[in-house]
């Protein structure tokens, strides 16, 4: 069985190398080399463990749209072999935290790149990922083994395994493609060795409107494999 852990420690092989590389709103441009990406995820997984003891079992919605801060939070879930979820969760990852989510602890996602803290409302004992994330350790501490047998996904009428979780895809392409709300196939690709070019809904519908600068930034980005549409 490969594991999200045995991804991440592909990753840190070639640690310079660009892994996910995202275009967002407003011209936004973010590169994660191997070794960044793999940062984050660790930052991240130490605030589930440290803040929530999340391990096999605990139930996480990443209420998030498709962006490369969803990618962190859902491997660093994986990583823990917490279990992603559309309702009932413990603790809930959103761009948009509700005034009130009775049983579940909130985390407050900031989506552009720059930000430091969460521009807007937090309900009571929520925590801001743009302040929190980055006082945690750049090396995972501690996290749980993930159970084999245990649901890594279990929404939408979706069951996947954490044993079934890891299903390699590809062979080491630079990959374009609007980013996904579910990771796994991206989690699949990083496994075949992969580097990532994600586009948010808003630039993906752009490129695909106007082939000169699609083939602009394809040409740019040493894009190997177009999945844009």
């Amino acid at each position: 069985m490969r594991t999200v852990a045995d991804v991440l420690a592909l990753l840190e092989r070639d640690p310079g190398r660009p892994r996910l590389t995202w275009y967002g709103p407003d011209g936004e441009r973010v590169e994660l080399s191997g070794a960044v990406l793999v940062n984050w995820v660790s930052k991240t997984t130490n605030l589930l463990v440290e803040e929530f003891d999340a391990g096999p079992g605990s139930r996480v919605r990443v209420d998030l749209p498709g962006h490369w801060r969803s990618v962190v939070w859902q491997l660093a879930a994986w990583r823990v072999g917490a279990c992603l979820v559309d309702d009932e969760e413990e603790v809930l990852v959103t761009d948009a935290p509700p005034a009130d989510a009775p049983g579940a602890e909130v985390v407050a996602v900031a989506l552009p790149a720059l930000a430091r803290r969460f521009d807007g409302a937090l309900p009571p004992g929520a925590i801001d990922a743009a302040a929190a994330v980055m006082t945690y350790g750049d090396r995972i501490g501690w996290a749980p083994v993930p159970d084999p047998a245990s649901p890594a996904v279990d929404r939408a009428g979706t069951r996947v395994a954490h044993a079934d979780l890891v299903e390699t895809t590809g062979s080491g392409e630079r990959v374009l493609l609007a980013a996904p709300r579910d990771a796994r196939g991206l989690l699949g690709r990083l496994a075949a060795d992969a580097s990532l070019v994600l586009t948010d809904g808003s630039t993906a519908r752009a490129l695909l409107a106007d082939g000169a600068r699609r083939e602009r930034l394809v040409a740019t980005e040493r894009v190997t494999l177009d999945l844009l549409g």
